[in-house]
């Protein structure tokens, strides 16, 4: 599955051109490795996504095409969330 859509359908990103956006500025990477918004998303892949002022980490546990919300929350699992100020982004 496409990463823009595995990111819309899992709910981890909302909207699919935000997660296109995202990608594209080398935001997301998966299995430690800049991903693509047409990069393969695939069943224990380790996602990283840094957007606003936070980074996620979450482990793909199944793909679904157009899940509820009930089965969206089961696509993946939070392995690592942390917060940063605009101070330590400088520093990256």
């Amino acid at each position: 599955m496409r990463l823009d859509k595995f990111l819309k359908s899992s709910r981890l990103i909302k909207r699919r051109t935000i997660a296109k956006e995202v990608s594209e500025a080398g935001r997301i990477l998966i299995n430690d490795k800049v991903a693509k918004p047409g990069s393969d998303v695939k069943v224990g892949d380790v996602l990283t996504i840094k957007y606003g002022q936070k980074t996620v980490q979450a482990r793909v546990l199944q793909l679904l095409e157009n899940p509820r919300k009930e089965l969206a929350e089961q696509m993946f699992e939070i392995i690592g969330e942390s917060r940063f100020d605009d101070a330590e982004e400088e520093d990256d």
